[in-house]
């Protein structure tokens, strides 16, 4: 019975701190796009850089871990953000998305000639199993994902409205990568854990 209450409560803190990362995932995009809305491209940056910087600093004291994603985001948005506050262009900032997805891409392709496996392999085994095969793959599909929209998002900076490229940034990109994670399952569903019957 105790093992059973242990297991329970494990299972409802692991629930907990996947919604708290979802929440701190999504905390500076809908700041960002919150604060464009209110008043102007100007302030949304700054809002942007705060909120990236305190969604790590948050993760840390609850993880004891660095959300290696933001903060990758978060010094670029600085180092551009920052550009954009000094020199009052908004075009920096619109070349943060193009900057990041092509850091996450070499990132992901540079795993599989450093290291003894591709970094999306390196995933705990309890979250998911993937054959060696399957998951060179998958990080390899990533790769290119992220450089897609890394190029992708130039012309829309460039040609775009600002009011358009927000809305795609904060909207756009996510939901082609949710599009582009759903495209996975026939690949990866027979892999899933399943679930244990009750007794």
């Amino acid at each position: 019975m105790d093992n059973c209450h242990a297991a329970r409560s494990s299972g409802d803190a692991t629930a907990i701190m996947r919604r708290m990362k979802t929440m701190l995932d999504w905390l500076p995009a809908l700041a960002f796009v919150a604060a464009y809305v209110v008043y102007d491209i100007y302030v949304a940056t700054m809002v942007l850089i705060g909120a990236l910087f305190l969604a790590v600093a948050v993760h840390r004291l609850h993880t004891g871990e660095w959300h290696k994603t933001n903060l990758v985001a978060a010094c670029v948005a600085l180092v551009l953000g920052g550009l954009t506050l000094w020199i009052r262009d908004p075009l920096f900032i619109k070349l943060k998305p193009t900057v990041v997805y092509a850091v996450f891409s070499v990132i992901l392709i540079g795993s599989h000639f450093i290291g003894d496996k591709p970094l999306m392999a390196r995933i705990p085994p309890t979250m998911i199993a993937l054959p060696d095969w399957l998951w060179a793959r998958v990080n390899a599909a990533w790769a290119v994902f992220f450089l897609v929209c890394a190029i992708v998002n130039v012309p829309i900076a460039l040609h775009f409205s600002e009011s358009t490229w927000v809305m795609i940034k904060t909207f756009g990109f996510p939901a082609a990568s949710f599009a582009f994670l759903l495209g996975h399952l026939p690949f990866v569903a027979p892999y899933l854990p399943k679930e244990e019957p009750s007794a």
